[in-house]
C-alpha cells in the first residue's frame, strides 16, 4: 500500500506530502489533516484526491490558495475539478488547478457580495466551445448545490474558457484573445449587414465555428486545399460578401500576425452569402 510522508498541514482536509513515486503532492480527504504533524507517515486509504503539480511555481500558487477557503468551498471546487477531469477524458494542463480554483473562489465571493461581472462573449463562447460549455454548466451546478449559492450564467462562459485552455494546453490569455477576435469580427459583419444577427440561428452557429477553425488553422500553420476556379466565380457573383470576407481575413492576419490562405476567403464568402440572402428576405 502506498504511503506518504506529511510535509505540511494546510487544514483539517488538506495537506502537503511526498513519496518516491509522486514527489510533492497535495492530498485531500475528510479529516486527513486532523491531529497530523510533519513527517507523519500517512496511508493512501485516507486519501480521497491527489493533485500532482509538477510545475513548482503553480504548485506554490495552488498551496497558497487552499488555506483561503473554508472546507465547504474547497470540497465544491475539488468536486468540480474531478468532474472536468472525468468528462474530458484527456490530460488536462495542470494550470487549471490554480486558475480555476482562483476563479471560482472569487466568483463565489463576488456572488455572495451581490457583485456580478457581465460576460460580453457569452453567446460566442457557447457557440465556439459547445462541449466545454456543457461541462462548465454542470460545474456551476455542482458549486451551486454544494454551497447553496446561485452563480450567474455569465460564469459558465468564463469557466468554459478555463476548461478549453486546459484541454488544448493553450494559455488562457491566448484563448481569450481568439474569443475577442471572433466577437470583433461578428460586430463588423453586423455593421456591414446593418442588422443584429440572431445568435440562436444555425447560420450564426456555423459562421462562428467557421471563424474559430479559421483562426485555429492559422495558429497551427495549416492550409486548406485551394479551389482556384471557385474564387473567381464567387468574386464575380457575390462581390459584397467576397470583399467583406477579405476584410475579415485581413483583420485576422493583423491580429494573429500569421498568414491566412486565399481559400479561407472562399469558404467564408459562402457562409456570409448564405446568411446575407436570408436576411434580405426578411
Amino acid at each position: 500500500m502506498t504511503t506518504f510522508n506529511v510535509k505540511k498541514i494546510l487544514n483539517n482536509n488538506v495537506l502537503i506530502a511526498e513519496n518516491d513515486d509522486y514527489k510533492e503532492v497535495v492530498l485531500i480527504g475528510k479529516g486527513i489533516g486532523f491531529n497530523r504533524k510533519k513527517d507523519d507517515i500517512l496511508s493512501e486509504q485516507f486519501v480521497e484526491k491527489i493533485f500532482i503539480l509538477k510545475d513548482r511555481v503553480k504548485q506554490e500558487q495552488y498551496k497558497s490558495l487552499l488555506p483561503q477557503m473554508d472546507d465547504e468551498t474547497l470540497d465544491a471546487i475539488v468536486d468540480a475539478l474531478e468532474y472536468i477531469k472525468k468528462q474530458t477524458h484527456t490530460g488536462l494542463d495542470e494550470h487549471i488547478h490554480v486558475a480555476l480554483t482562483d476563479h471560482l473562489m472569487f466568483s463565489i465571493y463576488r456572488t455572495l457580495k451581490g457583485l456580478t461581472i457581465k460576460n460580453p462573449f457569452l453567446y460566442e463562447t457557447k457557440t465556439i466551445y459547445p462541449t466545454e460549455y456543457e461541462i462548465a454548466s454542470e460545474v456551476v451546478n455542482i458549486v451551486n448545490k454544494s454551497i447553496n449559492i446561485q452563480l450567474p450564467e455569465d460564469e459558465v462562459g468564463f469557466i468554459t474558457l478555463h476548461i478549453h485552455s486546459a484541454i488544448s494546453h493553450k494559455d488562457l490569455s491566448k484563448v481569450n484573445q481568439d474569443n475577442q477576435l471572433i466577437n470583433k469580427l461578428i460586430h463588423i459583419i453586423e455593421g456591414a449587414f446593418q442588422t443584429v444577427i440572431d445568435k440562436q440561428s444555425i447560420d450564426y452557429i456555423r459562421l462562428v465555428r467557421h471563424l474559430r477553425f479559421t483562426i485555429e488553422r492559422a495558429n497551427d500553420g495549416e492550409e486548406l486545399e485551394e479551389p482556384s476556379t471557385i474564387i473567381f466565380a464567387l468574386q464575380n457573383e457575390y462581390p459584397f460578401c467576397y470583399n467583406l470576407s477579405w476584410k475579415l481575413i485581413k483583420i485576422m492576419q493583423n491580429s494573429l500576425k500569421k498568414p491566412i490562405g486565399n481559400v479561407e476567403a472562399v469558404y467564408l464568402t459562402v457562409h456570409l452569402q448564405r446568411m446575407y440572402e436570408k436576411l434580405k428576405t426578411k
